[in-house]
């Protein structure tokens, strides 16, 4: 424990938890969306802001921030109207995005592709305390969205016709879940980096799906094994002198690998035991199935 008593690992491990709680947080909703790339994209759009602020001078952390969520609700607006060529928007988006962070942290005073790796692929030492506040406040604003507006937010992922028709606001639901998908992002891109936050946005909800088929459960589980992952990586990090966001990564998809092969027998046994239930003398045509658990309709 004695990386504790450095004040770098104290910022990191804060931001790691952070990063932990947030990513899968948001990931649930874009894998019930089927938006699980959506991080990707928005990370490509994060770098411009990155290269804005070093060109400007201001915080790149605040910068990629708004460039993020102008870059999300970009996206949004392009799903909703851009129909047959949405696609080739999209990747206009994306690669212009990368483009335009490479050019102008080159066009900064003083800068070049170097400064971008830590933002690209996470870095430990370079957590400052002005990003570990402001990761704080952005993490805030994530975990009330996510949290306060669950239902909401599950409704809309599930089926937009049918939150539509019970009259919530759709569209404005659909913007809140991306803005918020680019203001974790910006959350992680210090410990995990913007090329890999994609990864533990989605892979945890993956993992903790082969355990749990209630939304509850699932967003429980995913939270957990975010913060195990980040803190996991954070460490292992430190004490191997590797890319934290790369053993982060690495970490969640053992993680996944693990749970896939712990969830094969379980679902036997759970057969099993459906089956020692079942009337011996009812056909199999003329059971009655199962009813679900409140909570599990949600295919997570």
């Amino acid at each position: 424990m004695d990386f504790l008593n450095y004040a770098f690992m104290q910022r990191a491990l804060l931001a790691a938890v952070l990063v932990g709680i947030t990513a899968p947080a948001v990931g649930i909703y874009l894998v019930q969306r089927r938006q699980a790339l959506m991080g990707d994209g928005i990370g490509h759009v994060a770098m411009t802001g990155v290269g804005l602020g070093f060109l400007l001078s201001w915080s790149p952390v605040w910068m990629a921030t708004a460039v993020s969520v102008l870059g999300a609700v970009t996206m949004e607006l392009i799903r909703w109207y851009g129909k047959t060529r949405g696609d080739i928007a999209l990747a206009m988006l994306f690669y212009g995005g990368m483009a335009g962070g490479v050019m102008f942290i080159n066009l900064a005073p003083g800068g070049s592709n170097a400064n971008l790796t830590s933002y690209l692929f996470g870095s430990l030492s370079t957590v400052s305390e002005s990003d570990v506040t402001a990761i704080c406040l952005l993490a805030a604003f994530v975990v009330v969205v996510t949290v306060g507006l669950r239902r909401q937010l599950f409704a809309v992922s599930q089926d937009e016709e049918f939150a539509r028709v019970t009259g919530l606001p759709v569209r404005a639901l659909n913007l809140l879940t991306a803005i918020t998908a680019a203001v974790t992002v910006t959350v992680a891109m210090r410990v995990v980096g913007l090329l890999l936050v994609s990864a533990l946005m989605v892979v945890p909800v993956a993992a903790a799906q082969q355990l749990s088929r209630s939304f509850a459960a699932t967003f429980a589980i995913a939270v957990a094994i975010g913060v195990t992952v980040t803190i996991g990586g954070t460490v292992t990090s430190y004490y191997q002198d590797v890319p934290p966001g790369a053993t982060i990564v690495l970490l969640t998809i053992a993680a996944f690998i693990a749970l896939s092969v712990l969830a094969a027998p379980l679902a036997r046994r759970r057969a099993r035991a459906l089956a020692a239930a079942q009337p011996a003398g009812d056909p199999a045509e003329c059971a009655i199935p199962a009813t679900r658990a409140a909570g599990d309709e949600v295919g997570v």
